[in-house]
């Protein structure tokens, strides 16, 4: 039996309205903020995201074997090259894209934090 569900997930950034932007546009969804320092996304399906102000954020690295990733987020899609050339066009940026055979690519979010688009 379950202890707990997860209710939100919540990404430190050093900008939360410009990072919860990005998210929302991936996912169809609306920003709604709760003063400068926390804004969350509603109106998707799936697990509510969140982001928060963190003052000297330090985005992770990837792939580094000594340093971590702290998280990452899949996000599922039909077309990987379609929803790759529009994350792009959002301010993502690649970080292992090359191999075009596999059925998923890692790219940073705008503050940093990787992602991956996944081929459903």
């Amino acid at each position: 039996m379950a202890i707990a569900t997860v209710g939100t997930v919540v990404l430190d950034c050093p900008d939360p309205r410009a990072l919860a932007a990005f998210y929302a546009e991936i996912l169809g969804a609306q920003l709604e903020a709760d003063g400068d320092d926390w804004v969350q996304l509603k109106g998707y399906e799936g697990t509510r995201l969140a982001f928060q102000a963190a003052p000297g954020h330090v985005p992770p690295q990837w792939p580094a074997p000594d340093a971590s990733q702290q998280f990452h987020l899949d996000l599922t899609v039909e077309d990987l090259d379609k929803a790759e050339a529009q994350v792009l066009a959002l301010g993502a940026k690649p970080l292992d894209t090359d191999d075009r055979s596999r059925t998923w690519r890692v790219y940073a979010d705008p503050a940093g934090h990787p992602f991956c688009l996944c081929a459903c």
